[in-house]
């Protein structure tokens, strides 16, 4: 005989309680061993009843949803919880998939969709209406990429502009970086002032400064000099 899918109903409204447990009752592979008022009375139960997947709203008192989740996910990882909220934003659906929901689903919808999503996150696969998903998509599409820093030593300075700047900010003379890099000591200060009008900078703090900022004096390249 087929062992029933165990569930914990976790609701702070009485009246949803009894509509979702007759709407599983429908379905003799199912059974609702323990209900829940608030966060936590819903961590009570589960540790008494060990469910096989919880139904759990996120605007509870007491304990709300979300750190209700996050407990259970630390106490048994094979346990499949499925949020069945009011909450239609991305931010929400975000939050609950990354805390380690296995579904989201809109009480709204859920005499359509509660079955399906069951079956679904019994399977070990993620349930999110067609409707999430395409605007999970879409808000991913549209961002932006990040803008790259225009001041940035890796896109306003040439690879030997940086060199001179790691050797000038650790204290090297002209005539040290000269030998350093192989290069005259004209040719050094040439390197020196494009590097200072690039970064409109006047005085050596400032590209100090500007190093730290960027990391440039955690290169391994160039040793601190004497």
């Amino acid at each position: 005989m087929k062992t029933k899918v165990r569930i914990l109903l976790a609701d702070d409204h009485k009246l949803l309680r009894a509509g979702l447990k007759l709407l599983l009752q429908g379905r003799k592979d199912l059974e609702v061993v323990a209900e829940a008022e608030d966060g936590i009375q819903t961590l009570e139960l589960f540790d008494a009843f060990h469910p096989d997947l919880v139904l759990l709203d996120l605007s509870m008192p007491g304990l709300n949803g979300l750190d209700c989740l996050k407990e259970i996910k630390s106490r048994n990882l094979k346990t499949k919880v499925l949020v069945l909220t009011m909450h239609e934003d991305e931010n929400h659906i975000r939050l609950v998939m990354q805390a380690g929901a296995a579904g989201y689903i809109k009480k709204s919808a859920a005499d359509i969709e509660l079955f399906t999503a069951i079956d679904t996150v019994l399977r070990n696969k993620i349930y999110l209406s067609s409707q999430d998903s395409d605007m999970l998509l879409q808000n991913l599409l549209q961002k932006e990429e990040p803008k790259a820093d225009p001041r940035a030593p890796y896109t306003i300075l040439s690879p030997r502009e940086r060199e001179v700047l790691r050797y000038m900010v650790r204290g090297y003379s002209m005539t040290e970086i000269g030998e350093k890099l192989k290069l005259s000591i004209k040719t050094v200060d040439t390197y020196k002032v494009r590097l200072m009008e690039k970064l409109e900078f006047t005085k050596k703090s400032e590209l100090v400064t500007y190093a730290l900022k960027y990391g440039l004096l955690k290169d391994s390249d160039v040793k601190a000099g004497k």
